[in-house]
């Protein structure tokens, strides 16, 4: 079984796309694991407040008219806060996707949401280093099951943590705590979420556009518009958020 520490967060959102910067959570599910093995799980319809895409609808099955009664994040963002608080996060792609968006929506709710000194895993991540395959391959290689109702976020969100566990027991190296499981897979260096900068020998790294494999700060130093251009830009804002902080130190080392 898997050893935990403090509660374990299996979270999963369905959403109006999948732009980090503009699109909407329009469902949230949880599956609470708690380190005696009690299992809570919650879901949430919210209303994105924008109209969501047909294309999107194909996917979940979730209609403008569905949640139009929903309450928007805002509304809600203390009460998702306060069920993750103290818990490390899991998911499926949540680490490029779920946990990002997630904390772009706390940042447009004035909410702060501390991600420090929580562990992330990734089922996905496990699952691409181990097999390579889908949610719903995974769960039928994993559990020998198949996923009926995938694409609804509590399905997937219970789905994800079977797979999770039935990981744990076809490969013993990964261990049994969150700890161990990342030690062997490789945790990522996150400067934001959305990947618009990475990490090289402790600096930060531009990840993209004609400064790509440039250090932010020197870009910062020498060009400081192209900090104005970023702010003003359809940039997600945790990564406004961290291109203020490398500024602010930049301008402070020079000062």
């Amino acid at each position: 079984m898997l050893q935990l520490t403090k509660p374990l967060a299996v979270i999963d959102l369905e959403t109006t796309g999948v732009n980090l910067g503009t699109d909407r959570i329009i469902e949230f599910a949880v599956v609470k694991i708690l380190p005696d093995g009690t299992r809570i799980q919650k879901r949430k319809l919210i209303n994105p407040e924008i109209a969501i895409p047909a294309t999107s609808t194909d996917i979940h099955g979730i209609t403008d008219e569905m949640v139009k009664d929903a309450p928007p994040f805002r509304q809600v963002a203390q009460e998702l806060k306060q069920m993750l608080d103290g818990c490390d996060l899991a998911g499926y792609n949540s680490n490029r996707f779920d946990i990002p968006l997630l904390i772009e929506e706390f940042l447009r709710a004035g909410v702060v949401f501390e991600m420090k000194g929580r562990r992330m895993v990734d089922v996905q991540n496990i699952f691409h280093k181990m097999e390579q395959r889908t949610l719903s391959a995974a769960y039928r290689f994993y559990c020998n099951k198949i996923l009926e109702g995938a694409h609804g976020a509590e399905v997937d969100a219970a789905a994800t943590y079977e797979i999770l566990l039935a990981q744990l027991e076809r490969y013993p190296e990964l261990g049994t705590t969150l700890d161990s499981i990342n030690k062997t897979i490789g945790e990522e260096v996150i400067v934001d979420f959305a990947r618009r900068f990475i990490m090289e020998n402790g600096v930060e790294i531009f990840n993209f556009g004609k400064y790509k494999g440039k250090s932010v700060a020197e870009v910062l130093k020498a060009e400081p518009q192209y900090y104005d251009w970023m702010m003003k830009g359809d940039f997600p804002q945790n990564t406004k958020q961290k291109l203020t902080e490398i500024f602010t130190r930049t301008k402070l080392k020079k000062a």
